[in-house]
């Protein structure tokens, strides 16, 4: 751990519905101390307590920014006991991620970010701007199917109006540099670029940089853009 203070949030103080929505992780400082606050959701294949989620929440924890954890409902049952399982049809991950931030922004007062891994950033993206939400965060955004560059996942992209920042790799499968940059996306869109990184932002060892380096970049960005969206925010209330 980073230093950052980890709750899992008991299941009598908000009650899970019948698709378990309502487990969380929290990680930093409560929302009032926080300098920003952002709603996490993990990718297809792992879960809220994965590795790379655990990292990334804990170092922005000790940035000042707060982060909750939550789980779509197939994550969620498969940690049940219910064994490996696709993701949930589209529709039904938007719905979460819709239950999520009501859930959530009953309880926190203070500007909010929604985001996450790649598929669980992809879902954000799709409703930040109907959601009204403060920031978006998207770490490995899937700009493509791994291998389809000619079925880009973009159309919403050219026309977003939520602050955006997205953390890519320029060697990611789902969308390398050269291959986003010829992109048309909405200027309110940030692309923060690490070098030689991959899909889960991990660096080729003849880079130079470690997974480490560039998972603290990753969450220098994500922090300084959330402060930055905050203040924003708050000014303009």
């Amino acid at each position: 751990m980073v230093n950052g203070q980890v709750v899992c949030i008991d299941v009598d103080q908000c009650p899970q519905d019948a698709n378990g929505i309502g487990a969380w992780l929290w990680s930093g400082p409560s929302p009032a101390a926080a300098d920003a606050c952002l709603i996490l959701a993990h990718g297809a294949g792992a879960p809220m307590d994965s590795e790379f989620m655990t990292g990334m929440a804990e170092r922005l924890a000790v940035r000042g920014v707060a982060v909750v954890r939550f789980e779509f409902p197939y994550m969620a049952a498969r940690r049940r006991g219910a064994g490996r399982r696709p993701p949930d049809p589209q529709d039904r991950l938007l719905d979460c991620w819709r239950e999520t931030y009501s859930l959530l922004r009953q309880r926190i007062s203070t500007p909010l970010a929604i985001g996450g891994k790649s598929m669980g950033g992809r879902m954000a993206s799709l409703l930040a701007d109907e959601l009204g939400v403060d920031a978006l965060v998207c770490l490995g955004y899937p700009f493509h199917p791994a291998g389809k560059t000619d079925k880009p996942r973009t159309a919403h992209l050219a026309g977003i109006r939520t602050p955006t920042v997205i953390v890519q790799g320029e060697r990611d499968a789902m969308g390398k540099r050269d291959t986003v940059m010829g992109y048309s996306l909405s200027a309110a869109i940030c692309l923060h670029w690490l070098a030689s990184a991959d899909h889960d932002l991990k660096p080729l060892r003849a880079s130079g940089f470690t997974h480490e380096h560039h998972l603290d970049m990753a969450a220098d960005a994500v922090a300084k853009f959330l402060q930055s969206s905050a203040r924003c925010s708050l000014i303009s209330f």
